[in-house]
């Protein structure tokens, strides 16, 4: 520690005890952070990528209708090239699909999208789901 006294400066001989104090935590919280981190990868297992999509909206834009989603991913390894079909289902028959495709849907997060459609679902049912990806 500098201290000033007829514009010399001196070092104190011993830091202060709050040098210490607060070098000693900064260490604790490297060491853990590593342990965190050697823990994790040492026991988290390789899983393919697991979707699971939620409709979160509906409703009409210009030239059609949106339908929002999000998908999660709720394994440990990333997807891409992540191809979403949606389609509006009139009983057993198909009435239109649209498909969206995601460049990456990382390891357990979340990612939002929306499928255009030319013709209003109304009251049918709307099926989202995930055909298809790539590993990165």
């Amino acid at each position: 520690m500098t201290t000033t006294a007829n514009k010399r400066h001196s070092e104190a001989k011993e830091p202060h005890w709050i040098e210490w104090a607060t070098g000693m935590v900064s260490a604790l919280v490297v060491v853990a952070m590593i342990a965190w981190v050697g823990y994790k990868a040492w026991t988290d297992e390789d899983m393919q990528p697991e979707f699971s999509i939620a409709v979160t909206e509906r409703r009409p834009v210009e030239g059609g209708y949106r339908v929002a989603f999000e998908i999660s991913n709720k394994a440990t390894a990333t997807a891409a090239a992540v191809t979403v079909r949606g389609e509006i289902v009139d009983g057993d028959n198909v009435v239109e699909d649209a498909e969206v495709t995601f460049d990456y849907v990382p390891a357990q997060s979340k990612s939002s999208g929306a499928i255009l459609f030319s013709q209003d679902p109304g009251a049918r049912e709307v099926r989202v789901r995930a055909v298809g990806y790539t590993d990165p």
